[in-house]
């Protein structure tokens, strides 16, 4: 007898150990974090410069040096270590890491006196940019633009077997970088009104809302005229013309900074999703009542100011701010980014996002896009519907050689980049 030896690829027998790098670059991330924290305290007071080389710049490099750890080895589906991973898989580091997303979020949206002193980590930005001091919101901005930009570029090493993971994530990345951080923060520096481009009504809530677009429309800058008109047309017009013929994935996907984040900073945690039928139930009621309540919410507040004030006087104000608390604060902020460790990296999207019913129903009444499936070829691996964000059972499709086309899919794709056989397509037609 004949024996055979077979040698496996290192990626391939098991989970890579850490390289210099990469311990390299976590050290510096770790490193910037506490200088982050020490400078919470008046450490750096006075030292803006060295306060934002020690945390932004510190930390950049880290990141990078640890993003760059995916593009060692063989391009390629990758599950190694997922599932017994303390910090993918809801282990002591994973819980550790949503209680500080979440503690951070609750700094951020009521406590933001105990950030006086951490923004002067980005006031030098601020300063050259806006030109004023920077505050809670451009420090957020700031982190927020930093880690889909660093983890952009561990996804683009992760999925650079696929062309289309590639150019999606360079675009969540163009657009984060610059609708979200840039152009609102330049515009602030030539004296004119923050505007993000990339947003609109419902996500953007107030941008209809008559304080907001009838402010705009009346102004005599041609500039607030244009944004004004901007909101109108990408809401009316393009959601429901881009929907027809791309899916919400043009959108949520490709576009919107929630969905940036997600697929970037939340990919390491995306296989934590529910799929269970309980939680299919519960998304369908939850995202569409929050979609009524800001419905019902802009009725409100546009009747109370057709009839001067005098229908509900206050009360529409009241709902707004209610609105804002409970969704806008808590549901997306809290919950949607700081449990990512714990329920998977769409639960904004997933479970509240306005927006994403709003493209659901426009996707699975009449849009061209669907996931087409080859059934003969599929082997039941599992690892479409693991790593499916949004908590579709795509493996029950396949099975049976039926199209993909779900309200809640975003189109990431990624179903079909994990998929070892090609049984997944994502198709227009």
């Amino acid at each position: 007898m004949t024996l055979h030896t077979i040698t496996l690829p290192e990626q391939a027998a098991g989970p890579a150990h850490p390289a210099l790098a990469d311990k390299l670059g976590a050290a510096m991330v770790a490193i910037a974090a506490l200088m982050l924290c020490i400078g919470g305290f008046g450490a750096f007071e006075g030292f803006d410069v060295l306060y934002m080389t020690l945390t932004f710049g510190l930390g950049s490099i880290g990141g990078v040096l640890v993003a760059r750890g995916s593009f060692r080895g063989l391009p390629g589906i990758r599950n190694n270590g997922v599932m017994t991973s303390g910090m993918q898989r809801r282990g002591l580091v994973g819980w550790a890491m949503g209680v500080a997303f979440t503690g951070f979020y609750c700094l951020l949206y009521w406590f933001p006196e105990s950030l006086v002193h951490v923004v002067q980590a980005v006031n030098p930005v601020s300063m050259a940019i806006r030109g004023i001091p920077a505050d809670r919101w451009f420090l957020y901005g700031s982190l927020y633009t930093a880690a889909v930009v660093i983890m952009g570029v561990r996804m683009i090493g992760r999925y650079r077997h696929n062309r289309y993971q590639q150019i999606r994530t360079l675009s969540v990345m163009f657009f984060q970088f610059m609708a979200a951080w840039l152009v609102p923060a330049l515009l602030i520096g030539i004296g004119s009104k923050e505007f993000y481009f990339h947003y609109f009504w419902p996500l953007k809530y107030d941008y209809l809302f008559p304080s907001t677009l009838k402010g705009l429309l009346a102004s005599p800058d041609s500039l607030l005229v244009f944004m004004g008109f901007w909101s109108m047309a990408m809401t009316v017009l393009a959601t429901p013309v881009l929907t027809y013929f791309f899916g919400k994935r043009w959108y949520c996907s490709w576009v919107c900074g929630c969905g940036a984040l997600a697929e970037t900073l939340g990919d390491p945690w995306r296989q934590n999703s529910d799929k269970s039928t309980a939680a299919w139930k519960l998304e369908r009621w939850l995202v569409h009542g929050v979609l009524v309540f800001i419905v019902l919410t802009t009725v409100l507040v546009w009747w109370n100011s057709a009839s001067g004030g005098h229908v509900l006087g206050k009360a529409s104000t009241v709902v707004a701010d209610v609105y804002g608390f409970a969704i806008g604060a808590m549901f997306s902020g809290v919950i949607g980014v700081g449990f990512y460790p714990i329920l998977g990296s769409r639960v904004w999207c997933r479970f509240g996002c306005p927006m994403a019913a709003v493209l659901g129903i426009l996707q699975r009444s009449f849009s061209k896009f669907r996931i087409t499936t080859n059934g003969a070829q599929c082997i039941s691996c599992g690892n479409c519907s693991t790593y499916c964000e949004m908590g579709i059972d795509v493996r029950a499709y396949a099975q049976r050689g039926a199209d993909v086309k779900r309200a809640s899919c975003v189109g990431c794709g990624v179903c079909a980049a994990v998929c070892p056989r090609g049984v997944l397509k994502l198709e227009n037609r």
